[in-house]
């Protein structure tokens, strides 16, 4: 593409599929993408509803499913668009907008989750404050600071792209990744670097903070019966999702560094859209099977429901 020329488009690759495999996708994809809705609207539903989980610790979980359904649109729509199309391209403002959506809410993730594990460090390592410092207040802050901090980040990413003279418009992944974009300037993208690992510095801090937060909660808990029950029933759910989270992202990693090079097609594009698929569909399934407030909740709002249609 010549430098000069006014880039209106990309091109994304994977989807090099028959058409009936490519059907085959579709109706998955649409399943799959069904019961992430279903799964975390009826989280969400039941925590905004119900006052008596009007609490920290659901209020955090209620955002974290709000968030999965966020980072989910960026992606699925145009997903199953293009699975039933025979040409997959992009526009340049839409491609830059999937790729904000998408990375700013995998941001939030990592925040939430970090916000989630301080709440737990204080529910359990100091109980008798617990109430005096996890105020209305101090949780309207909180939650600014999950949603602000990764959509600021990624906005100041992304501006910076808009700075780029780009020389090609293939992008080989099944979305739009401000890091690929970059690949295709002309020059070297010196700001967009900078941008980039300033915030992978500020995210590594948060990914710290989690492991120390953790490993500091489960010493505590093991001292006594009693934490250990309270660190199983509130505190193995946000280890879950951290892990899910972790290794979601490795395979995101995972994809960038040798995904081009030594794996299959399929193989990569499973490692690429991992991050959108296992997280949203297991955290709202992990915390509403295994909390007890919330699953007591979903089946007393079921048990009215059958008997109102008996």
């Amino acid at each position: 593409m010549d430098n000069d020329s006014v880039l209106t488009f990309f091109r994304l690759s994977g989807l090099n599929y028959t058409v009936q495999h490519r059907i085959i996708l579709f109706v998955l994809t649409l399943l799959c993408y069904s019961i992430i809705w279903i799964a975390n609207v009826v989280l969400i539903i039941t925590i905004t509803v119900d006052r008596k989980l009007h609490e920290p610790m659901y209020i955090f979980l209620c955002n974290l499913c709000i968030n999965g359904l966020y980072g989910t649109a960026g992606f699925f729509p145009k997903f199953l668009t293009d699975l039933v199309s025979d040409t997959h391209v992009i526009s340049y403002a839409a491609c830059l907008l999937q790729s904000y959506v998408i990375y700013s809410s995998c941001g939030a993730d990592l925040s939430i989750l970090a916000v989630m594990a301080y709440d737990r460090y204080v529910a359990i390592c100091q109980p008798l404050m617990y109430h005096s410092v996890m105020t209305t207040q101090r949780i309207s802050l909180l939650v600014a600071f999950f949603w602000l901090l990764p959509l600021f980040c990624m906005l100041a990413n992304t501006m910076t792209i808009f700075q780029l003279k780009l020389c090609g418009s293939h992008i080989p992944k099944l979305y739009c990744s401000n890091s690929l974009i970059a690949k295709l300037a002309c020059s070297t993208p010196l700001t967009n670097m900078s941008i980039s690992y300033f915030n992978i510095i500020i995210y590594i801090f948060h990914f710290f903070f989690l492991v120390w937060s953790y490993i500091y909660l489960v010493k505590k808990c093991l001292t006594s019966t009693q934490g250990r029950k309270k660190f199983m029933q509130t505190c193995m759910p946000h280890l879950v999702s951290l892990f899910n989270f972790a290794t979601a992202v490795l395979f995101d990693l995972m994809y960038a560094r040798f995904g081009s090079r030594i794996l299959s097609q399929s193989l990569q594009n499973f490692m690429a859209v991992e991050f959108l698929l296992i997280p949203p569909v297991i955290t709202p399934l992990v915390y509403g099977l295994t909390l007890t407030a919330i699953r007591s909740r979903i089946l007393v709002f079921l048990g009215k429901k059958n008997k109102v249609s008996k």
